[in-house]
């Protein structure tokens, strides 16, 4: 199975963005005669891996090569470097020019930015002066499809640059990418945004329409009726509570990288010593499909129940006669099979950790600091962990969803539990503290605590959530609602005016626009919900709604939002946008700063 995803049920033609970041990247090579041995940046090969196949980039001459430090071992006289815009990727590429000079070596040099150039990096170039030894362009790749309703903009450390560096480049790389989604699909209407940088972003983007307008008056009615942009910083509980959904899990305890895990042959049942296998996870697996936004116990079920009936079907072909349609039914379900041992392999070893008690304890504990009503119990709970020297990141995610719904701790006890864990961890460690209090995710107390009446208000902890059949987004969670999903829930129900009382006591502005000439469109604050009046405006497509993530979203709110679409009586469609699809693990690895 590939690991490019199949585009064909998205409810916008994501297939499109995808063609023409396939063709531009053609364009570079072409533009480029001859043989080349193409350097590439290794965070952007597992992002180009969902665009175009190796195979591919090899047909126009291209040998493949990873950036690193070290001299690049090539024959080619020509070397293609595609990178992103950062500054020790550009002294790497200045030592190996170098040293290709100093060996005598001539060749062609030829670097492009991803996205765009950046003047920080060609000041290095020039400082280096090998600047007007490289020809430089752009690839513009601002948005990759991750699947049929998820785009990313792949800036895994948005967040900490915006949060913690104060800076604000990514944001105006998030504009861009929506701006060129509305050159072919119509300028959005209704834009609703929560969050400090999500404003700025709404900002920004009505300074590029302004500045390089959508015409509109060829465009008919826009296909994207509203977009929701929502800051992480908003809501910083979720991402580091334990995913509960099938997909979820998959990234908590393998990694989900660029639509695929990486893991032992032995797991899948290949008996190869030693060697590793990829596994695609996308909806071309219809398997997959089908069972990903399940909470994690009731997939165990639903594995069981096929085995069961295959194993029944089997069974009856053995022993009875039958017909010809009931042999072709029986051999379609065959074909299903290495799905089902796929994901039968994948589910008994997730089953190895989710039976640990260490992780029914943390469950638990999750539990009672989203509650917020037991401060001293999850206080020892915490400073137990440190004492133990629990995994680091462990220890951090709790300690980040207490300090969050306290509104910070009082200083006696911020300063106590900092010092245990410079203690226990390290002295090397205090740079992520501080990057965590920077970004006010581990501070002292400075005001009461408002956690309890968002809590109340937007209904979060769900009592008896049924997760074989769930009737509420709680169960992604097993009966945490993400804050950020219900107000997501708000945005497109109603809009922000019902619930302005419960985002004033959360981080950062709120605002709605209005954009376009687009009056005449109703935005969801004034439709009655009801799916024939939408219909009508998309020319008997449900409506769509793009929700866009700045700073990251986990797989167990992206299930959440596909919950909201499946229900009965909801009129639009939803788009998943994100910086980087996250955990509680990679976002605090992205603010892990170790001294020395």
């Amino acid at each position: 199975m590939s690991q490019i995803p199949n585009l064909e049920n998205a409810p916008i033609n994501l297939a499109s963005i995808r063609a023409r970041a396939q063709t531009e990247l053609e364009h570079v090579l072409k533009n480029i005669r001859g043989d080349k041995c193409l350097v590439i940046d290794p965070k952007l090969s597992g992002s180009l891996s969902l665009v175009v196949q190796s195979s591919e980039l090899k047909k126009h001459g291209a040998e493949l090569r990873h950036l690193t430090a070290e001299p690049i071992q090539t024959e080619r006289t020509k070397v293609v470097y595609l990178v992103q815009g950062e500054l020790n990727l550009m002294k790497f590429i200045c030592s190996h020019i170098h040293n290709d000079t100093s060996k005598g070596l001539h060749r062609e040099y030829h670097l492009y930015f991803v996205p765009r150039r950046l003047v920080a990096c060609e000041k290095i170039l020039e400082e280096e002066k090998v600047h007007d030894l490289l020809n430089i362009g752009e690839f513009p790749l601002y948005l990759i499809p991750l699947d049929e309703d998820v785009l990313s903009f792949e800036l895994d450390l948005a967040q900490k640059e915006y949060m913690v560096d104060g800076d604000a480049t990514s944001l105006w790389h998030i504009a861009k990418g929506i701006h060129n989604l509305e050159f072919s699909f119509g300028v959005i209407p209704n834009v609703r945004a929560k969050g400090k940088a999500a404003a700025r972003i709404a900002d920004i983007m009505n300074r590029m329409q302004a500045e390089e307008p959508v015409n509109m008056s060829d465009m008919g009615i826009p296909e994207i009726n509203t977009l929701i942009l929502l800051d992480r910083e908003v809501d910083m509980v979720t991402p580091m509570c334990s995913q509960l959904t099938y997909e979820g899990l998959l990234d908590e305890f393998l990694c989900i990288n660029n639509g695929a895990v990486e893991l032992d042959s032995s797991i899948m049942g290949v008996q190869q010593e030693g060697k590793k296998i990829k596994v695609p996870l996308n909806s071309s697996d219809k398997l997959f499909k089908e069972i990903r936004d399940m909470n994690f116990e009731v997939v165990v079920q639903v594995l069981r129940q096929k085995a069961t009936s295959m194993k029944q079907d089997y069974t009856d072909i053995s022993t009875t006669t039958q017909t010809v349609s009931e042999l072709k039914d029986f051999v379609k379900k065959l074909n299903s099979l290495p799905e089902m041992t796929r994901h039968i392999n994948l589910a008994q070893h997730l089953s190895t950790f989710t039976s640990k008690p260490s992780f029914l304890g943390k469950l638990d504990m999750e539990q009672t600091l989203v509650e917020s009503q037991s401060y001293d119990i999850c206080f020892d709970y915490i400073e137990e962990m440190i004492h133990k020297q629990e995994p680091l990141v462990n220890v951090l995610r709790l300690l980040i969803v207490f300090s969050v719904t306290n509104s910070g701790l009082p200083k006696k006890n911020f300063d106590y539990l900092r010092r245990e864990f410079l203690h226990s961890y390290g002295f090397e460690h205090i740079a992520t503290l501080n990057n965590l209090e920077k970004a006010g995710l581990f501070k002292k107390q400075d005001s009461k605590s408002n956690w309890l009446t968002v809590k109340r208000a937007l209904q979060l902890v769900v009592e008896d959530t049924d997760t074989a059949n769930p009737n509420d987004i709680s169960y992604v969670f097993s009966g945490y609602a993400p804050l950020s999903i219900r107000l997501v829930q708000h945005a497109i129900r109603s809009g922000w005016r019902p619930i302005e009382d419960v985002l004033r006591l959360l981080p950062g502005p709120h605002t709605e626009i209005k954009r376009g000439g687009f009056s005449s469109i109703p935005s969801y604050d004034s439709l009655s919900g009801s799916v024939n009046s939408l219909e009508k405006l998309a020319d008997g497509r449900r409506s769509l709604v793009l929700v866009v993530f700045i700073g990251g979203v986990t797989f167990a709110e992206i299930s959440a939002l596909r919950f909201l679409s499946s229900q009965e009586g909801m009129a639009y469609d939803l788009i998943i946008g994100t910086t980087k699809i996250v955990n509680g693990k990679t976002m605090i690895d992205s603010f892990v700063d170790v001294f020395g």
